[in-house]
């Protein structure tokens, strides 16, 4: 299974609007090269969106 990701970066902080079924926040850890949040196994497989909410 190959992998891809599109990070797009903006100057300023922007105003979202999304709908989902559930919501964690949490601080990115180290881990290895990257940082990484761990959401509920139950979301194993599942499409998820992680959103930088601070500069």
């Amino acid at each position: 299974m190959r992998s891809s990701y599109i990070v797009t970066t903006m100057g300023k902080a922007i105003k979202m609007q999304m709908e989902g079924y559930e919501v964690v926040e949490k601080i990115a850890e180290k881990g290895g090269n990257s940082a990484r949040i761990y959401v509920p196994k139950k979301w194993t497989g599942k499409k998820v969106r992680a959103i930088l909410i601070e500069e």
